[in-house]
């Protein structure tokens, strides 16, 4: 199947993902779940010790998945009631899981962006309405590149997640333009560009490793990079 071609005289507005497409979301959640694990060695010794690992905290976290599926949508609830549950298991006091999901979450806003996330932001925003779209819960004002943006939409507030089109359709709204009028740019081939690409939206897909596009209908462009994604938009 042809590869689309982007009609950039089409775009009067841009949303954009964050974990994965602005910095790397691993190496920040491994920092925040350390600095938990220390909090806990001291103020709930317990649990420190029968969870002795950050891996083992990103296990019970991930088991909170199919314990409450009605929270699958935000990440700071999923993880505040894994927390909870770590505590509880290892008997001590659930009510600490409030301020261990405090420290936790200030933690996981302290991102360090890929080296040209600010420079691509200064330009996509000098020329367009920007809004954030993310099923994470980073949020953009913390991390320090709110001004960049019109608004910030997450599933955590909306109830429903990538690639479902209603996120999408939201930030369309929020835009004050129509969904064909939008690009939107993330690194996820199904969340981000086949999603948006369903809800109407044109889409560049953020590849640095270069990966095969998994499905039939490709995106309407692929970079590797933001600054690949900037010098597209100004052929």
């Amino acid at each position: 199947m042809p590869t689309p071609s982007l009609d950039i005289p089409r775009i009067r507005a841009v949303t954009i993902d964050l974990d994965d497409t602005l910095w790397p979301i691993w190496p920040t959640i491994e920092r925040a779940e350390a600095v938990l694990l220390q909090w806990m060695a001291e103020h709930a010794p317990a649990t420190a010790r029968l969870f002795q690992s950050t891996e083992a905290l990103r296990a019970i976290r991930n088991q909170m998945v199919n314990l409450r599926p009605d929270l699958q949508h935000d990440l700071s609830a999923l993880r505040r009631e894994s927390i909870r549950l770590a505590l509880t298991q290892a008997g001590d006091d659930g009510a600490l899981a409030e301020p261990a999901f405090d420290l936790f979450f200030a933690e996981r806003q302290r991102v360090t962006l890929f080296d040209d996330a600010h420079d691509a932001l200064a330009f996509l925003s000098s020329r367009y309405p920007v809004v954030a779209v993310s099923n994470g819960n980073a949020d953009i004002h913390k991390v320090g590149i709110g001004h960049y943006f019109k608004d910030s939409l997450s599933a955590s507030v909306l109830g429903v997640a990538k690639p479902d089109a209603r996120i999408f359709q939201a930030a369309a709204q929020a835009l004050q333009v129509p969904p064909h009028a939008v690009l939107h740019v993330g690194d996820d081939a199904t969340l981000d560009a086949r999603g948006a690409m369903e809800a109407g939206m044109q889409a560049v897909w953020l590849s640095p490793a270069e990966a095969a596009w998994p499905y039939d209908t490709p995106p309407h462009a692929t970079v590797s990079n933001l600054t690949e994604l900037c010098r597209l938009l100004t052929a």
